[in-house]
C-alpha cells in the first residue's frame, strides 16, 4: 500500500511541533513562579522546569509525563527539605519518563516511617547528580513492570529507619531494571543501603560504606531474585552495622522471579568489624560468579552456590 506525502508531511510536521512548544519555565523566589508546584500547575508534558539556588520549603506531585525537574547548579544548591505531599515523599513521580537533577532532596518524614526524597509511582525514572540527606527513604519505588529507574552521580547519606516497617537509601519494588552507577551510599540507618525487588539489578562504579556511625544492615539486598550485576564497586560494612551475615544478600525472602545470571565482579570489599561475613550471600540455585574481587578484614568471598575466581 503506497503512502500519501502530504499525509506524510503533516505527520512529521505534527511531530516537530510538539516538540518545538516543549519550553524551559523558570522557578524561584524572584520569578513569577516561585514554588515547583505552581510551576507544575502550568507545564505541560516536554517541559523542563528549572529551579533557582535557594531552600525550598515546598513539594510536588508530577503527573505529567517527559517532564524535567532541574536546579540550576550543579552543586546541589537547589534544596527541598522538610515538606511531603500525599503523606509520601518531598517529590512524587506519578508521570512517565521523568527526569529529576541537580538536587537536594532532605529530611522526609511521614508518619508510616516510608517517607521519600522521590516517590517513584510512573514508569521510567532517571536521577542524575541528586543528593538525598537524612530522609526515611532516599528513592522508593512500588511495583511497576514496565519501569526502569537509572541512578547515576547521586549521593545518598544517612537516609533509612527502621521504625514499623524499614526504609532504606533505595528501595525498588517490582520493576523492570534498576541501575545504580557512580553514586555514593553513605551512613545508612538500619535499613539497606540498596533494597530490590526489581526483574533485574545492575550497581556499577558506585562507593557505599556503612563508615564508623552506619547502623545499615546489607549494603545490597536483592530478597527475591533476579539477575544481578555488582562491578567495580567500593564495598564497606562497618563496626556498628546491624546484620552481619552479609554484604550482598541473594534470595533471603524467597526466590519469585527468574534468576538468570549473578554476577559480582572487580569490587573492594572491606569489612571494618571485628565480626566474620561474607561478600556475597547466594540463598538462590543460580550460581554466583565472584569474580576479581578484592576483600580485607574478617570477610570471605561466597556462601551458597557459585565459583570465586
Amino acid at each position: 500500500m503506497s503512502r500519501n506525502p502530504l499525509l506524510c508531511w503533516l505527520f512529521g510536521l505534527l511531530v516537530v511541533s510538539g516538540a518545538a512548544f516543549a519550553k524551559t519555565i523558570p522557578v524561584g523566589p524572584d520569578k513569577p513562579l516561585k514554588t515547583l508546584a505552581a510551576a507544575i500547575a502550568g507545564a505541560a508534558a516536554g517541559d523542563r522546569l528549572l529551579i533557582d539556588a535557594g531552600e525550598y520549603f515546598d513539594c510536588a506531585v508530577i503527573t505529567l509525563h517527559d517532564i524535567i525537574i532541574e536546579g540550576a547548579g550543579k552543586d546541589g544548591s537547589t534544596v527541598f527539605t522538610d515538606k511531603t505531599c500525599a503523606g509520601k515523599a518531598l517529590l512524587i513521580t506519578a508521570g512517565d519518563n521523568i527526569t529529576v537533577r541537580n538536587l537536594t532532596l532532605t529530611r522526609a518524614r511521614v508518619p508510616d516511617g516510608n517517607g521519600a526524597g522521590i516517590r517513584a509511582e510512573g514508569a521510567n525514572l532517571n536521577v542524575e547528580r541528586v543528593k538525598f540527606i537524612n530522609n526515611q527513604n532516599g528513592i522508593l519505588a512500588g511495583t511497576n513492570t514496565a519501569s526502569t529507574i537509572i541512578v547515576k552521580d547521586s549521593v545518598f547519606s544517612r537516609n533509612g529507619a527502621c521504625s514499623g516497617a524499614c526504609s532504606h537509601g533505595i528501595y525498588a519494588g517490582g520493576i523492570k531494571r534498576l541501575h545504580v552507577e557512580n553514586s555514593t551510599f553513605s551512613e545508612t540507618k538500619q535499613g539497606h543501603h540498596i533494597k530490590s525487588r526489581a526483574a533485574r539489578t545492575e550497581v556499577i562504579g558506585c562507593t557505599i560504606t556503612d563508615g564508623p556511625d552506619g547502623t545499615a544492615s546489607y549494603l545490597i539486598e536483592i530478597p527475591n531474585g533476579g539477575g544481578v550485576l555488582v562491578k567495580n564497586n567500593t564495598l564497606e560494612k562497618g563496626p556498628k552495622s546491624e546484620n552481619h551475615t552479609g554484604a550482598i544478600v541473594i534470595g533471603m525472602e524467597g526466590v519469585t522471579q527468574p534468576t538468570r545470571d549473578i554476577r559480582v565482579e572487580d569490587n573492594i570489599f572491606r569489612n571494618t568489624g571485628r565480626y566474620p561475613t561474607f561478600l556475597v550471600v547466594n540463598q538462590t540455585a543460580t550460581e554466583a560468579l565472584v569474580k576479581g574481587n578484592t576483600l580485607s578484614g574478617k570477610a570471605k568471598p561466597l556462601r551458597g552456590d557459585g565459583a570465586v575466581q
